[in-house]
């Protein structure tokens, strides 16, 4: 489908020329609001190509749409306070690439808080410093579950204040 409107221009004599703002559309994206974040919702089910091709789009489309939609969510997040978080590592790709992923872990609220890159122990410091820094009276408890020597122990209890 295939949308072709022309927007109205007026030549207002104190501001200048202006063109009319259209609800749909976002500056000089091609694509709709609505459809990016429809784009962004399959990109979740499936890979970013097999959404591509499935809605006879390109793979920079959903790769736009995906931007745009976690950008959005960045914008309008509120962290609040946080009273548990969890720690966690996966493997990525072969050999010993491992992502460090802090997540917030409450009966109301399971949410991706932070990632680092590689499974070293400054990544882990950098997560629990900037946690620490953010809510350190309200954090209860944290759990970490790795293999990796940097861990320390499969559990650790925050201090209570």
């Amino acid at each position: 489908m295939l949308l072709l409107y022309h927007m109205r221009r007026v030549d207002c004599s104190t501001c200048g020329v202006r063109v009319e703002e259209l609800p749909w559309a976002i500056g000089k994206h091609q694509l709709t609001r609505t459809y990016m974040v429809f784009l962004a919702h399959w990109a979740r089910k499936l890979s970013w190509m097999e959404t591509a091709s499935s809605f006879r789009t390109s793979w920079d489309k959903v790769c736009q749409a995906v931007e745009y939609v976690v950008a959005w969510g960045l914008e309008h997040r509120s962290l609040g306070p946080i009273r548990a978080i969890g720690v966690d590592e996966i493997q990525y790709a072969k050999g010993h690439k491992y992502l460090t992923l802090v997540y917030q872990i409450e009966q109301d609220c399971t949410r991706l808080l932070w990632i680092g890159k590689d499974r070293t122990s400054p990544a882990s410091s950098s997560s629990s410093t900037s946690s620490a820094n953010r809510c350190p009276k309200e954090l209860s408890s944290s759990a970490r579950t790795c293999g990796s020597p940097t861990c320390g122990s499969s559990t650790n209890a925050a201090p209570t204040r």
